[in-house]
């Protein structure tokens, strides 16, 4: 737990909250990192977690997009393709981490200073 103030946090709420995520999107988001090795197709992740598919692959768009995970392509003999997923490094989502944080307690620094100059005032 990380005590701030009053409230205390869990790692995974700093870590869902930071990166803006669900319930469904940091379960997947666990799966991925247990499995690190691993390349995943949304059907796999939708069978392995009893979860929607639309759901799985919005979870992994929404990953992607924020560069938490790698996306491969592998098209198909017939035409199409199909999408396989793997997570980054530990170490670059702690760093990801760590930048959401910083810039977090950059703008509180910069809150608290508009804070103080107000009530000069």
């Amino acid at each position: 737990m990380i005590d701030f103030a009053c409230k205390k946090f869990s790692l995974d709420e700093v870590i869902k909250c930071g990166l803006s995520l669900t319930k469904a999107d940091f379960n997947i988001l666990k799966y991925l990192i247990k499995n690190s090795t691993e390349w995943f197709t949304s059907e796999t992740i939708s069978i392995q977690l009893k979860l929607n598919l639309t759901t799985v692959q919005r979870t992994l768009k929404k990953l992607y997009e924020k560069d938490i995970v790698i996306r491969n392509q592998r098209n198909l003999d017939k035409g199409g393709y199909i999408y396989s997923y793997q997570i980054r490094s530990k170490k670059e989502i702690n760093t990801l981490i760590m930048k959401i944080i910083n810039n977090w307690a950059k703008i509180v620094e910069h809150e608290l200073e508009d804070w103080q100059k107000n009530k000069k005032k």
